[in-house]
């Protein structure tokens, strides 16, 4: 019998699993050689970077293995992101970041939960991964510090035009509650405050007048903020030639979609992700269905939403504007004949099946250079 690859280079007396637990005070460490050994566990401070450097030279001496023992760790993608993900690396050590909704749990109605147990899961699982058990888990693509850096300026747009609609609400919530309605919240706003009138034809209290001040402070202060990133998406479009950008500006010639929604398609998805198939595209965004077939039961439970619900809600926007500037395309008649005519709720559920095809379609014009069928690509 021929020895796969990773036997061959190590076997599983020369490989350490370490498994990290993160939490906001402290990191608790498991270490083991082999699913019969018992682990030890450690904790250190979080972001003890030099106290977890010790632990690995610890567990080493304590399981006898020799200094140049191979290293697989990992750790619950979440809030610390990717940099410790960078360090480990960065010492030699095989990483891998988990998605932690993909980990298997116990479907007891109540079942203990502790650091200790789930860095012993952590580790069961790790090494189970490494015994080429692929389905165990769903291990996280790292972006490059670049390609993670990238995504701060859509993402930041995204949060100013939630916090510029919160900022209109209220405004809008404060004067309501007064009986005063605006049209519009403009540049003549604070002057328009001088000259509102309660139901008894007295102006506004002062305390509430100030409020509403500095609320339109706030918003303006965002308008601002947005104007900025505006005039740097557009200047970059002219005048950079990095390869993502070129991306960006060839989904922009696809007709119904625009600078708003190229950008974090492309930065978020295929700006820096290698696909396989097309199963892979749809699964990142959450858009692949979820049969349940047992015994004689057999039904469709829907989406399953397990990726990102950001894209996947951008997509679906993006999808609604496809059946209306690009009517002559092969995917909106299809969506046209079998579902536009079957009342809203029908029409919602055919909109994320346009959404996940023309997910599919992006991907398969931007890495092959494969027109969506029926298409209109407007000029530069």
């Amino acid at each position: 019998m021929v020895a796969t690859a990773r036997s061959v280079e190590h076997n599983a007396e020369e490989v350490l699993f370490v498994a990290l637990e993160l939490s906001e005070a402290k990191w608790k460490i498991g270490t083991t050689v082999s699913p019969g050994q018992k682990a030890r566990e450690k904790t250190i401070d979080a972001g003890d970077l030099e106290s977890l450097a010790k632990e690995i030279e610890r567990a080493k001496k304590r399981f006898g293995l020799p200094e140049s023992a191979l290293v697989v760790s990992c750790y619950e993608a979440g809030r610390d992101g990717f940099w410790i993900h960078r360090h480990l690396t960065s010492l030699g050590v095989r990483n891998v970041v988990v998605d932690p909704a993909s980990i298997d749990v116990n479907r007891r109605r109540r079942r203990a939960k502790t650091d200790r147990l789930d860095v012993g899961k952590l580790l069961s699982n790790l090494m189970r991964w490494w015994s080429r058990e692929r389905k165990v888990w769903s291990v996280a693509v790292v972006p490059t510090e670049e390609d993670e850096d990238a995504r701060h300026f859509h993402r930041e747009q995204e949060t100013l035009k939630k916090e510029r609609t919160a900022h209109i609400n209220r405004i809008k919530g404060l004067l309501k509650l007064h009986g005063l309605t605006l049209k519009r919240i403009g540049k003549e706003f604070v002057k328009e405050l001088g000259e509102l009138r309660l139901w008894d034809g007295s102006g506004l209290g002062p305390q509430l007048r100030q409020r509403l001040e500095r609320e339109y402070q706030r918003l303006e202060m965002v308008n601002e903020q947005l104007r900025v990133l505006a005039r740097q998406r557009q200047e970059a479009l002219r005048r950079c030639d990095d390869a993502r950008l070129e991306k960006i500006r060839k989904l922009i010639g696809l007709r119904g979609i625009g600078e708003l929604s190229a950008w974090p398609i492309v930065l978020e998805l295929f700006g820096w992700r290698v696909f396989s198939n097309r199963g892979q595209v749809g699964s990142l965004v959450g858009l692949t269905g979820t049969p349940y077939d047992s015994g004689a039961s057999s039904r469709e439970l829907g989406i399953d939403k397990a990726g990102s619900g950001r894209l996947r809600a951008l997509m679906t926007e993006v999808a609604w504007n496809w059946t209306r500037y690009q009517p002559r395309s092969a995917l909106t008649v299809w969506f046209n004949e079998r579902f536009a005519n079957g009342g809203k709720r029908l029409r919602k559920i055919g909109i994320v099946a346009v959404a996940r095809k023309l997910l599919i379609a992006i991907w398969r014009y931007l890495e092959q250079d494969i027109i969506p069928k029926g298409a209109i690509v407007e000029k530069a």
